[in-house]
């Protein structure tokens, strides 16, 4: 496959969060495809528990600087990077003082969660796609991993769908046991809604479940990851009437079934989903 380009968007990667197994896969998964030839990006969000001085995280100045328009207030987007030596890779850090500067992740000290978790997804979706524009890098393979990056395939197909960037890139999402029992906000779909889009595109995310999100997100991709053993039978259903390309759950950290999906997926006719 050359070197293709391959980016990764998620909210966890080890050794920076370590919240469920995607921080295990979304720092395994990326070297392995390096190894393969890949071209590798990852973004994720710098959650105010991530140490920047441990981490060496530093500002990317010719990258920060955008504002991310949401509910009509813009919102300053910083970019740091850290590296990860051994594996000689870069993660992009979305950060914001308003969404991200807190010492919890998705909920407060109590548990409660954040009234603004739709804000702050929304935020990170936005942002990361305008992160790789602004990288002037093309990726042939956008993989998703977790419910914050779930509105990424629905920007892909609509508001990016004909921007050099992304024109060509197909979205792989990958799904997980469900992280979250709560709803988003009341008006989580109205907020998501983009530039050349309309309410009826987000329209399946509601009412803003876990399982509501997965929804979207596989209407909206070309192929789909079973990430875990343990997925609700509601999502699997929906993979199985998806008609999309699927990589079923296996135990095994051997990557070469991602390999062989992404080659799949990479040779698939580009799907334009309204």
């Amino acid at each position: 496959m050359g070197k293709s380009k391959l980016l990764f968007i998620t909210h966890e990667m080890s050794p920076f969060l370590e919240l469920t197994k995607i921080s295990e896969i979304t720092r395994q998964l990326p070297q392995a495809m390096q190894d393969k030839g890949f071209e590798i990006r990852i973004l994720m969000p710098r959650f105010g528990n991530i140490n920047e001085r441990r981490n060496r995280l530093h500002e990317v100045i010719r990258l920060s600087g955008m504002n991310i328009i949401i509910n009509d207030n813009d919102n300053p987007l910083i970019i740091k990077v850290a590296s990860i030596p051994a594996a000689r890779m870069q993660v992009y850090f979305l950060d914001n003082e308003e969404y991200f500067q807190r010492k919890q992740v998705f909920g407060d000290k109590d548990g409660k969660f954040y009234a603004d978790n739709d804000e702050r997804m929304i935020f990170f979706c936005k942002g990361a796609l305008e992160t790789v524009k602004k990288l002037g890098w093309a990726p042939d393979i956008v993989h998703c991993h977790g419910w914050m990056s779930a509105l990424v395939p629905a920007y892909l197909k609509t508001t990016y769908k004909d921007d050099p960037t992304f024109k060509n890139s197909k979205v792989v999402y990958s799904i997980y046991e469900n992280a979250f029992t709560e709803q988003l906000d009341a008006d989580f779909a109205h907020k998501a809604v983009m530039t050349d889009m309309t309410e009826a595109n987000t329209e399946i995310y509601k009412p803003g479940t876990n399982s509501s999100l997965y929804a979207g997100a596989i209407h909206y991709s070309d192929g789909i990851v079973l990430g875990s053993a343990n997925i609700e039978a509601d999502v699997l259903n929906n993979v199985k009437n998806s008609n999309k390309l699927v990589l079923d759950y296996e135990s095994t950290s051997d990557y070469e079934n991602y390999y062989n999906f992404y080659d799949e997926i990479t040779n698939e006719e580009l799907v334009h989903v309204a």
